[in-house]
């Protein structure tokens, strides 16, 4: 599909749809759409998550692979003998019929992945968690920008009804006015303590290792999470965030939402560092409780009790439990429907696929829908950035060990060299960032 190929009649059809941002796969799997009218789609990265990114509507075709690993590349090929594979993702972005990419690589090449999309003028999808750091997630954004891309993140549960509705109800006073938020104490990295390995021929670890200093190949680092001893490159400091940008990134997005914060972020940060949960018989980061402050009092305490994929929300008048797919309301708290006044998310659809309740596809259905009519998405990358920059601050407090301010508007520590280090990091050349 070229950027010209979508009728003034389609776009108007499009922008007239329902103000929530309905899916543009509203008809179902069985609506017919000429191949002209496809958007065209490639991946980056080909691993296990993207095996879960690939229920695409009738709008969307698949035309390219790209993974450090070629025999990954070359599985999906026999899959789709008409797409095209590569090794170097830089190649593939080159390609003049390539619409958009769905990127699921590790998170130490997000930002790379997407920037470099964007400046070569493609729409992207990217998986959470967003960035490796805070100063990533701003490039990002600014990318996004200047270049007039659509770049949607995988929060999936904000396609939810059953996240979607807690959070509406929160937003509108229903439990009055939020003073505590409980969540999950999620994990920080640690140190890779692997010892290194001949890498299999058909992998590039040099470019996986990307902007990370290079270290030798392990099978229990190269795969994302390890049953057992040790725990995979989400769980060492180079490569990701650990849990807390894993698994926080889908809980701590959650109460972003909720709480209305998705341009913002707490003012004050700081780890309790007697509350540490006893081990678990594995290797383990910094695990102590983390407390956070927004501005209009609001304390979100990181003290295991919320769940995961949400958190317990207590307010004056009452509390909301809020899980992935699920939400607990206290007795005597209104549920009626938010009058037309109120404020109202995104209504997710469980027709955008026919019968299926899949909220990955819905979410990956909307990111099509703005692809076409050039809206803001349900999780744009903004939204993305400062949830995961929640994440990325409850790991600094643990890294610094003593309380910090925060700008949420400047987006940097106040008075704080030590804490501001810890930003960005060293990019190896030829992988460092340019918007």
């Amino acid at each position: 599909m070229s950027r010209t190929s979508i009728s003034r009649r389609q776009f108007l059809a499009a922008s007239a749809a329902s103000p929530f941002i309905m899916a543009a796969c509203a008809h179902g799997q069985d609506r017919v759409v000429p191949p002209s009218e496809r958007i065209n789609v490639g991946y980056i990265g080909c691993g296990r998550r993207m095996g879960q990114l690939m229920t695409l509507p009738p709008e969307a075709r698949i035309i390219a692979f790209s993974d450090v690993n070629m025999q990954r590349v070359e599985g999906y090929l026999q899959r789709y003998p008409d797409a095209q594979g590569f090794q170097d993702y830089r190649e593939m972005l080159a390609m003049e019929n390539l619409d958009a990419v769905i990127i699921s690589s590790p998170d130490h090449w997000h930002a790379l992945h997407s920037i470099d999309a964007c400046k070569a003028g493609k729409d992207v999808y990217i998986e959470k968690p967003m960035t490796l750091t805070i100063r990533e997630g701003q490039q990002m954004v600014e990318a996004a920008r200047k270049y007039g891309r659509i770049v949607q993140v995988g929060s999936q549960q904000r396609c939810d009804p059953a996240n979607r509705i807690p959070a509406e109800l929160i937003r509108n006073g229903r439990i009055g006015h939020v003073h505590t938020v409980h969540a999950h104490n999620f994990q920080s990295p640690w140190e890779c303590p692997l010892p290194e390995e001949d890498a299999p021929a058909h992998i590039d670890w040099d470019a996986w290792c990307g902007q990370t200093e290079p270290r030798g190949y392990h099978e229990e680092l190269y795969l994302p999470r390890v049953r057992g001893h040790e725990a995979g490159w989400i769980s060492y400091t180079p490569y990701s965030g650990g849990e807390m940008t894993g698994w926080g990134a889908h809980g701590l997005d959650q109460i972003q939402w909720a709480l209305g914060m998705d341009d913002s972020g707490p003012v004050e940060i700081w780890p309790e560092l007697d509350l540490v949960p006893e081990p678990d018989g594995i290797h383990m980061g910094p695990t102590c409780e983390v407390r956070m402050r927004y501005a209009n009092g609001t304390l979100l305490m990181l003290d295991g009790k919320g769940h995961g994929g949400g958190g317990i929300f207590e307010g004056e008048e009452g509390t909301i439990t809020v899980e992935r797919g699920k939400y607990q309301v206290s007795r005597g708290v209104d549920t009626s429907a938010i009058p037309d006044d109120g404020v109202h998310l995104y209504r997710a659809t469980d027709k955008a696929f026919g019968t299926s309740n899949n909220d990955t596809a819905i979410n990956l259905s909307n990111w099509l829908h703005c692809i076409r009519t050039r809206e803001r998405s349900i999780a744009d990358v903004e939204i993305g950035h400062r949830s995961t920059t929640v994440c990325h601050l409850g790991n600094i407090a643990r890294w610094v060990e003593r309380p910090l301010k925060w700008d949420p508007v400047a987006e940097r520590f106040i008075d704080d060299d030590e804490a501001n280090g810890y930003l960005e990091r060293v990019q190896r050349a030829p992988y460092q960032i340019v918007v």
